[in-house]
């Protein structure tokens, strides 16, 4: 059996899951698309960039990550129905997904979570060591947001299916009950929330594009991490804050419901009252470790040859 993964080459958090998939499957995994039995396509956008006679003539996966409102309007509902036509199966990351999608096709649909790196994401003891070399306050509360916020268009409007504006919200409620508030952002495109931050007098630190293991520093630094997304296919924040016992707190988006408590998880009537719980989400994540959480997709892949 050997596996074709579409490339991608956008920086985003999947190109990391191909380059894992190919770095750690190679027996089974192939460059080339002509000699592959099954083509993943991990991105469905890169569709175009196979030859429709490899696309006829192999199996092919395709991941759907997440879907908006605007994915079945126009053109896009047309691409859509364009590619389902090559496609045998499709792979989800999230339960929500999987609903949504089966509105849309009648292709069969599997479910399963991406895999996480503990060789890269993991628990730091040493808190006060750690903050004293990234020059942050023993006594602060820190809180984390590491997603994008801003559309690539001009950079400063609000990606409001990341929930910019919600985390502004909870980052003003934490600035009044907190004596020492902190927030860290990471990521490209923070222009929106940085904008924001200094227009409320809400202290920051931005760290724009960090290595894996500065960015392992920065969830181990946090008293709390906050997904505030309206839509999300992951994120995968939350596998990441899992495995680094990060405390974190969720809106119901993605693979919340699968990782966190429900007592973790919040609307924005009762963030107030959302508790984090490091031990539910480490013991929902950890099984998912590599090479584990390479063993569900095999399994898709033999069973389509």
């Amino acid at each position: 059996m050997k596996i074709y993964v579409s490339k991608i080459n956008e920086s985003w958090i999947v190109d990391r899951f191909r380059d894992e998939w190919i770095k750690n499957n190679s027996q089974i995994n192939t460059p080339f698309a002509f000699k592959a039995d099954v083509i993943w396509l991990i991105a469905p956008w890169v569709w175009r960039n196979i030859s429709k006679k490899n696309l006829t003539n192999k199996k092919v996966v395709c991941t759907i990550h997440h879907l908006e409102d605007g994915d079945f309007e126009n053109d896009k509902r047309e691409e859509f129905f364009e590619r389902d036509k090559y496609v045998d199966v499709y792979h989800v990351i999230s339960k929500k997904t999987k609903n949504e999608l089966e509105q849309y096709t009648k292709k069969p649909i599997t479910y399963i979570p991406f895999w996480s790196n503990n060789k890269i994401f993991y628990e730091i003891k040493n808190k006060k060591k750690l903050r004293k070399e990234l020059n942050i306050s023993e006594n602060a509360f820190v809180i984390g947001s590491f997603q994008r916020d801003t559309e690539g268009k001009d950079l400063k409007s609000p990606k409001l299916i990341k929930g910019p504006d919600r985390l502004l919200e909870i980052f003003e409620h934490y600035n009044k009950t907190k004596n020492e508030l902190l927030i860290v952002l990471s990521g490209k495109r923070r222009q929106y929330i940085t904008s924001e931050l200094v227009k409320r007098n809400i202290n920051y630190k931005y760290f724009e594009m960090v290595d894996f293991q500065k960015l392992n520093q920065l969830y181990n630094c946090l008293d709390l991490y906050i997904v505030a997304s309206r839509i999300e296919g992951g994120p995968q924040a939350i596998v990441e804050c899992a495995m680094t016992k990060t405390p974190l707190i969720s809106t119901d988006v993605g693979i919340a419901s699968e990782i966190l408590s429900k007592k973790s998880i919040f609307d924005m009537q009762n963030f107030i009252s959302a508790e984090p719980d490091i031990d539910t989400s480490f013991k929902n994540a950890v099984k998912y470790n590599i090479p584990n959480g390479f063993k569900e997709f095999i399994y898709l892949f033999e069973n389509l040859i």
